[in-house]
């Protein structure tokens, strides 16, 4: 299935029915009163979390989508049906903005969590509801509100644990494919991952999510390369794996024009903990993996990892240290969101 973390649609909720003019009409009963019944309420058209998607292709084929109108109200006090709504099913870690692609409407993080992004109009009155004791026949009915119409984004940011970041041609991909049961398209060339891959890695009876995002290169908040539009599948990552190749000309040099990148795009990433490895260590001589390590060392401020994604080399290692950071950032999650203790 085609990866897609973006679209345009267009949604309308339905109008409210019209209320209804009626009058009681039996035999034996010359003058009966009004009995017009109200109208039904519009549709509501509605995003609505479900398991089992991780794109939102489905919206490439169809833009539009509007919501039923109201059933008109009948006599004998009779109301008409409300209109259906229009459930618009989402994966997990969708975001929902205004037609300005910037105001925040709804994000949904949970299956099952709904949002009404476009209100039904009320149905109107009948004629029985405008009965007075001044006005007994009242011969006047509301007309239904109208909808709402609208033009919205939605767009699609993964949820995972732990991020993977780097330079094309990293070693990324090898890595998700050697520790989960991903199956990313690995070649010997830069930009070989074009769209975000999802893995489940388990490691000492403890599982995680990574997210593997294409590469970045120097300038790709400006749109260099494939930019950094994909940054945002790992804004909601509670670690950053920052693998750097220890094959490039200049570890450190690799290093540094990830992490410009990542301070330019914002949004939290340069704040996040961060583990580097040093991959593809299989492919160097002693003296060429600590001139590299050096490097990057003296780069990051702090000893990288070393590891192999081929050859599954310090993989362990690696794994262990997300695990660790992702339990510690759920306990301070937990302990932040736990309520204080009641006192009289």
């Amino acid at each position: 299935m085609r990866f897609l973390d973006q679209a345009k649609i267009y949604v309308r909720s339905g109008n409210g029915g019209a209320g209804c003019v009626s009058f009681r009409r039996e035999k034996f009963i010359e003058f009966g009163g009004p009995d017009g019944g109200n109208g039904g309420r519009g549709g509501d058209v509605i995003a609505q979390c479900v398991e089992g998607l991780n794109t939102l292709i489905d919206y490439r084929y169809q833009q539009h989508f509007k919501a039923k109108t109201g059933g008109h109200g009948m006599g004998r006090n009779r109301a008409g049906a409300n209109g259906a709504d229009a459930i618009l099913k989402v994966p997990v870690g969708t975001q929902v903005f205004d037609e300005d692609n910037e105001t925040l409407l709804a994000d949904l993080t949970a299956v099952g969590q709904r949002a009404v992004i476009a209100k039904g109009g009320n149905g109107g009155f009948g004629n029985a509801h405008f009965k007075s004791s001044t006005n007994r026949a009242p011969r006047r009915a509301n007309p239904g509100q109208p909808g709402e119409e609208r033009t919205l984004w939605l767009r699609l940011k993964l949820i995972a644990d732990a991020g993977l970041v780097g330079l094309p041609n990293a070693g990324k991909s090898t890595l998700l494919a050697a520790v989960s049961a991903a199956k990313p398209r690995i070649a010997d060339y830069p930009f070989t991952t074009l769209h975000p891959q999802l893995g489940v890695v388990a490691i000492d009876g403890r599982e995680f999510v990574l997210a593997d995002i294409p590469g970045l290169i120097e300038g790709a908040h400006e749109g260099v390369g494939l930019g950094d539009r994909f940054l945002g599948h790992i804004e909601r990552c509670r670690v950053l794996l920052h693998l750097v190749d220890a094959t490039g000309t200049h570890a450190g040099e690799a290093y540094k024009t990830v992490r410009a990148e990542l301070e330019a795009y914002g949004h939290g990433l340069p704040d996040k903990p961060e583990i580097v490895a040093l991959n593809k260590a299989d492919a160097l001589t002693a003296d060429e993996l600590k001139r590299q390590t050096t490097r990057l060392e003296r780069a990051a401020g702090k000893a990288p990892l070393i590891l192999s994604g081929a050859t599954g080399q310090g993989v362990p290692a690696v794994l262990r240290a997300l695990a660790a950071v992702i339990e510690r950032s759920g306990e301070n999650i937990a302990a932040a969101t736990a309520p204080a203790d009641w006192r009289p």
